[in-house]
């Protein structure tokens, strides 16, 4: 996000002297998350967590991007680093012995916990916080210990689930140059997280938060022939709970995998619970379109009947989630003349897991309500892809007896995200979906790990067995290869034979 100048009051109590007048945003919320927690602002005294786990994929990646980048640097008054997502330092590379000298006099080094909790605002601290790079000079630190060094930290994420999985920090002395400090821990990061790509077997990276904002319509989540009011009793269970919640006034926040359907789930509550509510989702953005993303939508937050869906909190950057609290405490407050009316605008949100809620988030959050992943739902199966194929072609879509057995069959590592997609592909293309119009990994039993060309072999005799009427004989005939070595191959692959 773009830094924007603003004022800093006078340091209080345990806040530090010494402050530049004026601060960026994030750098402010830093601060003022610091002295939250209790940290000193003299001395850093982090925890000690004990030996560090090396056997990660993201700490071999980063352990081999690293030093590749230290035999580089290894004359250069730099210590690089690897953390976890809580800030434990994993390792430190360093050809400077004085600088490593004094970093363990503030405990900068492995095994030693640095986020913003222990340490209060440094670079990796604000980088894990906010998820995004952050630089952090001198006498931006919280501690006056920090002050004289300079620290430049990127936050690493799994291309593979989008999860945060720790960050790329580099420290030097307060009085060298910073310019290229953040640009070579942003290209160790990314070294590292195409590493981890590249050694995940060839799985495709997830796609990151696109940030959308928009008004939930009544088609969106009430479809037609009821098919979302045919759904199983964990949904209607989950539905009900959340709905008596939010009628009573009580922020709700809808917990499980993403993709589950938890923003869905929130949508019919507040239909059952407030019908003449507007209800505007806001789903969480890359880290630099924040600004933007809260500029949007917060200033509807003053109109009445208003309801407000926040997706993925557990995503949001830090210093977001302060903004975001403020803005809606602002939102609800009420003229002393309506005192005992209902609120102006109904509060929900997802995560993960509540644990994940960042706060002041967390603090709001009066009911949690748990939405099963879709793999535990399999009576719930049919009437979301029915509803699914219904809006792509605006009408009813058919389902042969193989694309059911299918499609409940399969353990929806995407859950409801994954087999939406699947649906609106496949009614794209057909009136009546066929197992043929569905993707070859919904087909028999197929293993988890192929290598990429058993992964070409499977589509292939997939592809030939799911024409309609075709035997195993003629598929094996047209791909070449005798009937024994056919069913082999279909055993070794997991493919079922078509009945």
């Amino acid at each position: 996000m773009p830094d924007h100048n603003i004022p800093v009051p006078q340091a209080q109590g345990g806040g530090p002297e010494g402050m530049l007048a004026t601060v960026s945003r994030r750098l402010l919320a830093s601060w003022q998350r610091s002295e939250e927690y209790g940290v000193s602002a003299e001395v850093i005294d982090p925890v000690w967590a004990g030996s560090v786990a090396g056997d990660s994929l993201f700490y071999q990646c980063g352990q081999e991007v690293l030093t590749g980048l230290h035999q580089t640097l290894a004359n250069e008054p730099l210590s690089l680093m690897l953390t976890d997502a809580d800030g434990l330092v994993l390792n430190r590379f360093s050809g400077d012995t004085s600088l490593l000298r004094a970093l363990d006099k503030v405990h900068l080094a492995p095994g030693f916990a640095f986020s913003e909790r222990e340490a209060g605002t440094s670079g990796l601290g604000m980088a894990l916080a906010d998820r995004t790079p952050s630089l952090v000079r001198a006498e931006e630190h919280y501690s006056a210990s920090l002050r004289t060094y300079t620290c430049a930290a990127v936050p690493v994420i799994d291309p593979r689930n989008g999860r945060l999985e720790g960050s790329v920090n580099i420290t030097t002395w307060s009085k060298s140059s910073p310019e290229l400090l953040l640009a070579l821990a942003q290209s160790a990061a990314s070294n590292t997280a195409a590493l981890m790509l590249a050694k995940s077997g060839g799985q495709k990276p997830k796609a990151g938060p696109k940030g959308g904002v928009f008004r939930v319509q009544r088609g969106r989540i009430e479809p037609g022939a009821g098919t979302l009011r045919a759904m199983s009793p964990a949904w209607t269970d989950a539905l009900d709970r959340a709905s008596v919640a939010l009628g009573a006034n009580k922020v709700v926040a809808a917990v499980g995998e993403p993709g589950s359907g938890r923003a869905t789930l929130l949508g019919q509550a507040i239909r059952q619970a407030r019908p003449a509510s507007r209800i505007l989702c806001a789903a969480a953005p890359e880290p630099e379109d924040v600004e933007a993303w809260l500029s949007l939508w917060t200033p509807e937050l003053s109109k009445p009947d208003t309801a407000v869906i926040v997706e993925n909190v557990d995503l949001l950057p830090a210093w977001a989630v302060q903004e975001l609290s403020a803005r809606a405490a602002a939102a609800v407050q009420l003229p002393p003349a309506l005192a005992g009316s209902p609120p102006a605008i109904t509060w929900a949100m997802t995560a993960q897991e509540l644990a994940a809620v960042p706060q002041p988030l967390a603090a709001k959050v009066e009911t949690v309500v748990p939405v099963p992943a879709l793999r535990e739902r399999p009576a719930d199966v049919m009437p979301l892809a029915r509803y699914a194929a219904r809006q792509t072609r605006m009408r009813d879509v058919d389902f042969t007896a193989a694309a059911e057995h299918a499609l409940t069959g399969y353990g929806w590592p995407g859950n409801a995200d994954e087999l939406f997609t699947m649906v609106n592909d496949a009614a794209l293309r057909t009136e009546t979906i066929d197992v043929r119009h569905l993707p070859s990994r919904l087909v028999g039993r197929a293993r988890p790990h192929l290598t990429r060309i058993e992964a070409v072999e499977r589509d292939e005799i997939v592809r030939c067995l799911s024409r309609p009427g075709i035997t195993v004989a003629a598929a094996a005939t047209e791909l070449g290869m005798s009937r024994a070595t056919i069913y082999r191959r279909m055993a070794r692959l997991g493919i079922t034979a078509p009945k």
